[in-house]
C-alpha cells in the first residue's frame, strides 16, 4: 500500500517543492497549510490540476497541538518544515518564533510519536551554526544562536532530537544550507536580487556583500530530503544539506547579473544591515555525511551548477505573472 505522507508548511517555498515531487513519485499527499480567512493554499493554489487534485489539503495552525494530532491521525510519515524563517522579522517579534518554531516542533513529534508514525523529518537550518568557526562546516561544528530565528531552531533541533533518544521515535533532522529558486519569498537574497532586476531595477539595494554562504537549488534539497527520508540510516542523525561551493553575496550578485544578461549598481540600504553581532559572516557545507549516509551529491554543484540554477530562477521570475506576487520595491524582512 502506498504510504501516506504528511507535509507541514506545505505552501510555502520548499513545501510546495517537495508537493509536487512527492505527488510526481507515486505517493499519498496531506498538505497541511495554515488556516487563513481567504482559504488561500499559499503555492500550491499554483500548481498544475493534475497536482492539485492528487493531494489532501488540511488547514489548522502547527502552534495548536489539537490540529496538528488531526491531521496526522491517518498518516505514515511526515515531514516537517512549518516555520518562520524571516531573520530581521525574529528582531521584531522573537516570541512568535519560539511559539511556532519550539511549541510547533513539540507539537509535531508529540503527535508523531502519539500516532505512531514511522518516520519524522525534521527540517533544521545551516544558521544554527552562526559564523563558521572552521571550514567547511560539518555536523559537529558548535552551534551559535546569532538570531532570534537561530534560537529558535537550535531548540527545535533538540527538542526533535530528544524524542528520538527518549521515546525511539524515528527521527532525522536535515539541516539545509541557503536553498534557492522558483517560489521563494523576497525575504531571501537570491529573489530579491533577481525579483529587483526582473522588474527593471538597475540599482539593486543590499545589505552587506561580504558574508559567504553555500547555496542549494531547490531541486537539489527536495532530492536530499527524499533521499533521507528513504535511509534507515538516518535515523537518530542531523545531515547537512549543502552544495559545499562557497560564494559572497558580492559575487553572487555579479553572477545573477552575469546570468541575466545585465549591468547592475549596488545601493546599500542600512534597513537590509543586520545588528553587527548577529551577522553570520560565512557559512560552507561539508555535504560528506549525507552522501556516505544516502548517496546523495548535488546536481547543481560549483559555480557552473549555481550559475544553472540562478538561470532557471530567474527564468521564472521573469514571467509576469510569477512577478506580479513580488513587491520588489518594498523591503521584505
Amino acid at each position: 500500500m502506498k504510504q501516506k505522507i504528511l507535509i507541514t508548511g506545505s505552501e510555502g517555498f520548499i513545501g510546495s517543492h517537495l508537493v509536487e515531487k512527492l505527488v510526481e513519485n507515486g505517493a499519498l499527499v496531506k498538505a497541511f497549510v495554515l488556516y487563513n480567512s481567504f482559504n488561500s493554499w499559499g503555492w500550491l493554489d499554483t500548481l498544475r490540476p493534475e497536482v492539485k487534485r492528487e493531494i489532501e489539503v488540511v488547514t489548522g495552525d502547527i502552534r495548536d497541538a489539537v490540529s496538528v494530532h488531526s491531521a496526522m491521525k491517518d498518516c505514515d510519515q511526515v515531514y516537517h518544515l512549518a516555520a518562520l524563517v524571516g531573520i530581521p522579522y525574529s528582531y521584531q517579534s522573537p516570541g512568535s518564533f519560539v511559539e511556532t518554531n519550539v511549541t510547533g516542533t513539540l507539537n509535531v513529534v508529540q503527535a508523531a510519536l502519539d500516532c505512531g508514525l514511522s518516520k519524522v523529518i525534521h527540517t533544521s537550518t545551516s544558521e544554527t551554526y552562526g559564523t563558521a568557526q572552521y571550514v567547511p562546516i560539518d555536523e559537529k561544528h558548535p552551534l551559535h544562536g546569532q538570531s532570534p530565528y537561530a534560537a529558535s531552531k537550535i531548540a527545535s533541533d533538540q527538542i526533535a532530537y530528544s524524542f528520538n533518544c527518549s521515546f525511539d521515535l524515528p527521527v532525522a533532522i536535515v539541516r539545509p544550507f541557503n536553498t534557492y529558486g522558483p517560489r521563494q519569498s523576497a525575504r531571501a537574497i537570491i529573489s530579491t536580487i533577481i525579483s529587483q532586476i526582473s522588474s527593471g531595477k538597475k540599482e539593486i539595494s543590499i545589505g552587506d556583500t561580504r558574508p559567504t554562504r553555500d547555496f542549494s537549488y531547490v531541486l537539489d534539497t527536495i532530492e536530499g530530503f527524499l533521499s533521507i527520508a528513504k535511509s534507515p540510516k538516518a535515523v537518530g542523525q542531523t545531515i547537512n544539506l549543502g552544495s559545499n561551493f562557497e560564494i559572497s553575496i558580492g559575487d553572487l550578485v555579479q553572477l545573477v547579473a552575469e546570468v541575466m544578461r545585465t549591468d547592475v549598481k549596488l545601493v546599500q540600504d542600512s534597513s537590509r544591515l543586520r545588528p553587527e553581532n548577529s551577522e553570520v559572516m560565512r557559512l560552507w557545507a561539508d555535504n560528506k555525511k549525507v552522501f556516505e549516509l544516502t548517496g546523495w551529491q548535488p546536481k547543481f554543484g560549483g559555480r557552473e551548477g549555481l550559475a544553472r540554477g540562478l538561470k532557471l530562477t530567474a527564468d521564472w521570475f521573469s514571467d509576469p505573472e510569477n512577478l506580479k506576487a513580488y513587491k520588489p520595491n518594498i523591503y521584505n524582512i
